[in-house]
């Protein structure tokens, strides 16, 4: 898992598959400069090829497990508040938040000195540089929004539409989700998630559902099954510390949530992915 919750890059342009999959609570955009890869997501791979840029909700488990030998791309992770800053009737916003990966259907003439520029600014961080960076990630999101896009995994979004949220509630939904992904594998309750940020618990569970799509106890349940899945892929650790380091706080409750997410049980998933994925 990757503790920073801020604007970060990778420090290679260079793609070379990963060693196992990771986990994040930003947006991530990869621009594929050159090449192709291949991207484990949501217990899928995809194909992503020169030219092609894709966003998704680094929340859900992914690996980068193939690429041609020239491939070359450019990652960003950019703060969720940018997504929480759209309308909650944004079909964008709500797919990523549901956990789809999407292709801009549109890339600009710039693009790549776009994010080129972005992971410069990012790299060497100066000035007023990160306020002119979030304007120009939030500006090229809405533009995506506004150009088209395609979803390339997950669920259809709901679409209706709502009205938006005021800023400091988003602000409290980005903390309520980083309270998450730092305590979800500890026994916390959406008491505690409202608490971290000053909420009454029935208020923090309505601006949470509204904003995100989901309530906290399952957003709760969601991140401890997809740290769970991490774990299985990426260590060899006994069932039972899979389940205890993910947050779970008995063997039955996490072969019964396991087995209706995944439609397999720990054994089963572990063994059939490690098959096609490698670790």
């Amino acid at each position: 898992m990757i503790d920073n919750h801020g604007f970060c890059a990778a420090p290679t342009l260079v793609v070379r598959p990963m060693p196992g999959p990771h986990m994040h609570s930003q947006i991530e955009l990869n621009l594929l400069l050159q090449g192709s890869m291949e991207l484990w997501f949501d217990n899928r791979r995809f194909t992503i090829g020169a030219g092609e840029l894709v966003l998704f909700w680094g929340m859900l488990p992914h690996q980068v497990t193939a690429c041609s030998h020239d491939a070359q791309f450019v990652v960003i992770h950019a703060p969720m508040a940018l997504m929480l800053n759209l309308s909650r009737g944004c079909s964008l916003r709500e797919a990523l938040f549901a956990g789809a990966l999407v292709k801009a259907d549109k890339l600009l003439s710039y693009e790549q000195a776009q994010l080129l520029q972005w992971r410069a600014d990012i790299l060497h961080p100066g000035g007023a540089r990160e306020n002119i960076l979030e304007e120009e990630v939030s500006a090229r999101i809405r533009r995506i929004v506004s150009d088209g896009w395609s979803r390339l995994s997950g669920a259809e979004a709901r679409s209706a539409t709502r009205k938006p949220a005021g800023h400091e509630r988003l602000r409290a939904v980005e903390s309520m989700t980083r309270f998450i992904f730092e305590n979800g594998h500890t026994e916390i309750t959406a008491e505690q998630v409202a608490r971290s940020v000053g909420y009454h618990p029935n208020y923090a569970m309505a601006v949470f559902k509204r904003s995100v799509g989901i309530s906290i106890k399952k957003a709760i349940l969601r991140h401890r099954l997809d740290t769970a899945q991490a774990l299985l892929l990426s260590t060899d650790r006994a069932i039972s510390d899979v389940a205890f380091h993910s947050g779970f706080g008995s063997l039955s409750s996490f072969y019964a949530a396991f087995t209706k997410r995944f439609n397999a049980s720990p054994v089963a998933f572990r063994s059939q992915v490690r098959k096609t994925v490698p670790t």
